[in-house]
């Protein structure tokens, strides 16, 4: 076996293992922590999609937090007041994201970089005011509660599994297109978009496809996050919230595929953790923010990476 094929293997054994884990967990842990996996499952799911914008595509997304709430608000108010089938109610979200990530990015690629970021941020934030105002449509500052999901759903169990497949059916096709020849043309246009153009590559075009995958998949995880939680409120369109998946993903390890899923598992977790003891979660974020620009630049996988090729490098090989 070369020795690709053999990394190769490793990965996808490890990968089964931690899917079968996965899928074991209700039958051995407490209800609450079943519950607490499916909000990191669901965090982790959104967390990737943001990175397919930001740490393969180069752009400064600074609202992701919008796509993923817009799709939560999609389908709770499709349960609530359509009475369509359960599968429409579901499917309204993800391409009600698309669309509005559609109708943003059509405007924010016309820029680059930090204007991108900026702008995007300020339409983002117009989107969270008509959430958090519109009192008759959405709920106002209260949300919506008692989302009626359907009951092969409701229970923690039922919620874990439903979140579980839909995530690694998601992330698998988010690695296949990261893997495809778009992908690796997202890659080049993040690493040299001027010189990307030059040769053909239609930049803007590939970024606005890339807002409207990574919209989709937020809404996917929206959709997840009233089927864990029952509820929908105007958080989930907040720009802090939006900081929190750009820590998960700078955590993780913004340039690689799974970095973003492990820095969702820590600060998810944390947030549980600290959040019993104080009310100043952010301050914590902001002390581990720090120490991410200081200390791990790469984020955790990308740190782990580096380790691996400086350990297998031959002694005259140039890192």
């Amino acid at each position: 076996m070369e020795p690709d094929d053999h990394s190769r293997f490793k990965w996808f054994a490890l990968v089964v293992v931690g899917l079968v884990t996965l899928g074991l967990c209700p039958y051995f842990l407490p209800r609450f922590f079943t519950y607490l996996l499916a909000l990191i499952l669901v965090t982790g799911l959104v967390a990737t999609s943001l990175n397919m914008a930001l740490g393969f595509g180069g752009m400064y997304q600074f609202h992701h937090a919008v796509f993923y709430g817009i799709g939560a608000y999609a389908v709770s108010l499709m349960l609530i007041k359509s009475g369509l089938p359960i599968v429409i109610c579901f499917v309204a979200a993800p391409v009600v994201s698309a669309i509005l990530a559609l109708l943003m990015g059509f405007i924010c690629v016309r820029l680059s970089k930090l204007y991108f970021g900026m702008l995007q941020l300020s339409l983002g934030s117009l989107v969270w005011i008509l959430v958090f105002r519109w009192y008759s449509f959405t709920g106002g500052d209260d949300g919506l509660h008692g989302v009626p999901v359907p009951s092969w759903i409701s229970s923690v169990t039922g919620s874990y599994y439903f979140t579980l497949i839909v995530s690694v059916v998601s992330l698998i096709i988010m690695y296949i297109v990261l893997n495809s020849p778009f992908g690796r043309i997202l890659q080049a246009i993040r690493d040299n978009s001027e010189r990307s153009e030059s040769v053909g590559i239609q930049v803007r075009r590939h970024q606005l496809v890339t807002q409207v995958i990574a919209g989709f998949f937020a809404g996917v995880s929206g959709m997840l996050f009233v089927t864990v939680e029952g509820s929908a409120f105007p958080d989930l369109l907040s720009w802090t919230l939006s900081l929190e998946l750009l820590i998960m993903c700078l955590l993780g390890g913004w340039f690689t595929f799974f970095g973003p899923m492990l820095g969702a598992a820590i600060i998810v977790s944390l947030r549980t953790m600290v959040g019993a003891y104080t009310e100043y979660w952010t301050t914590v974020l902001a002390i581990i923010l720090m120490l991410l620009i200081f200390f791990l630049p790469e984020g955790i996988i990308g740190f782990i990476e580096t380790l691996f090729k400086r350990s297998h490098a031959s002694p005259g090989e140039d890192l």
